[in-house]
């Protein structure tokens, strides 16, 4: 049974992206190409599904995974009290490797572990995940990866982490980008406050000209 598709061939590409769909409305696990790296994702809205992520990368619960998107009008309905600084830095850098937390729809049916009533979002910079999540809707995606190794950067470097765990792989390529987001809290933002829990890849030099009235704090 083929697991691996080639993302380059338009054959397997339709297979792939297909499969990928069938296995997200299972509740199964997939691997997908992003921009940054490698992510191992699942239906954010099932439960099982996502305690069956952070099992395969042998994390708790501790660690949430973020939820990637299709588009920015998605953020609204995931998110509440949305600042004017998160629609602006979406708008400028998404997609592309920026993760905005913010605070959660109270509504939302969802458990991605131990959130504090906050999700981390991004639109990845990649054809194959947007035309993907825009099929499957919000993903739970963490990085490619077993806890405390390398984030893999090619579909084979997954492979070699999950196996058969997971049964759909779709391979783009080598990540372009090769290094994890940047990821921005900005749950404070009312008080001109934003927390980077990441510096990833992008710089906050490029960050701090669209929020030039804010002060940034490390999470160190």
């Amino acid at each position: 049974m083929q697991r691996v598709f080639d993302c380059s061939d338009n054959s397997q590409l339709l297979t792939g992206m297909r499969q990928a769909k069938l296995a997200v409305g299972r509740g199964e696990l997939i691997v997908l190409p992003t921009d940054t790296v490698y992510g191992i994702g699942a239906d954010a809205f099932n439960p099982k599904a996502v305690q069956a992520l952070l099992d395969a990368k042998g994390r708790g619960r501790a660690t949430p995974p973020p939820v990637l998107i299709g588009s920015i009008s998605t953020l609204e309905a995931l998110a509440t009290d949305v600042p004017e600084v998160a629609t602006q830095l979406a708008e400028k850098f998404w997609p592309g490797p920026l993760t905005l937390v913010l605070h959660a729809q109270p509504s939302l049916t969802w458990d991605l572990g131990e959130t504090k009533g906050t999700v981390g979002l991004r639109i990845p910079d990649s054809q194959e995940a947007i035309a993907l999540l825009q099929e499957t809707g919000p993903m739970a995606v963490s990085s490619a990866n077993l806890h405390g190794q390398p984030s893999a950067t090619n579909a084979q470097q997954a492979f070699d982490y999950f196996g058969e765990r997971v049964p759909v792989y779709l391979d783009a390529g080598e990540a372009s980008v090769g290094v994890a987001s940047t990821i921005l809290d900005l749950t404070d933002a009312e008080n001109k406050r934003i927390r980077v829990l990441r510096q990833g890849a992008l710089e906050l030099e490029e960050i701090q000209t669209f929020a030039q009235d804010f002060e940034f704090e490390s999470e160190s």
